[in-house]
């Protein structure tokens, strides 16, 4: 079963998310506020494939309660709901963990395609039969547990930040452009910003590299995208 958590204040709003859900073979669980968000989370201990989120809601908005979730898993695909279209709302959400955002108003055939893409990624992360570890520099990456070292030190990483860590490591040295690992991360046909790459290999260099501010391994090719360097 397809299980999702819809947390979103305006009762019309989530209404429409949510039949249009279940029409798409979810089973949902719906909320109107963000501490109703965690405690249904922690009640279910977790059991949720995604995660859609509205950003302004009263008491604990939906900042907060994607940081809160992505403490709890890396695993579940989170996407922020956004009346606003604001570059620092998408920015701040991603930032937190997000995997994906929508901005209001949406259709319904976007919003399931960005929902069923985010849990085609889920789904293929738990049941990957790979069992290669791939190796680069300092780094290994455990494709069969999804797990990253740097030192033999654990890092942290979400289905998202995983994804792009594999693609550059099977591609070592090679310029990726920002639209192909936009397409091989998000999918062929995602509708979203282009910048969300951009903002994603940010928060990847907070965690692998010593610098962030001047990568070594994740670097920038000007103009075009990016690159793996061990």
């Amino acid at each position: 079963m397809k299980r999702i958590l819809v947390v979103e204040d305006e009762d019309v709003i989530r209404d429409f998310v949510v039949i249009n859900l279940k029409r798409s073979g979810y089973d949902v669980t719906d909320v109107s506020n963000g501490e109703d968000a965690l405690r249904v989370f922690d009640e279910n201990d977790g059991n949720f494939d995604v995660a859609l989120l509205d950003i302004m809601m009263p008491g604990i908005d939906g900042f907060t309660v994607c940081k809160e979730i992505r403490k709890r898993s890396n695993t579940i695909g989170i996407i922020m709901l956004s009346a606003k279209t604001q570059e620092m709302d998408k920015v701040n959400g991603l930032m937190l963990g997000a995997d994906d955002y929508v901005t209001k108003p949406f259709s319904p055939s976007e919003l399931v395609a960005r929902v069923d893409a985010i849990h085609r990624r889920v789904t293929m992360a738990n049941k990957t039969d790979e069992s290669s570890l791939i190796v680069s520099g300092p780094f290994e990456l455990n494709i069969k547990s999804r797990t990253l070292k740097k030192n033999k030190e654990n890092i942290d990483l979400t289905q998202v930040e995983f994804q792009i860590m594999e693609l550059f490591m099977r591609n070592p040295d090679v310029a990726l452009d920002r639209s192909e690992i936009l397409s091989k991360v998000w999918g062929e046909n995602y509708y979203g910003d282009i910048k969300i790459v951009d903002v994603n290999i940010r928060r990847l260099r907070m965690k692998i590299e010593d610098e962030p501010s001047s990568p070594k391994h994740l670097v920038t090719v000007w103009g075009y995208g990016y690159k793996w360097q061990e």
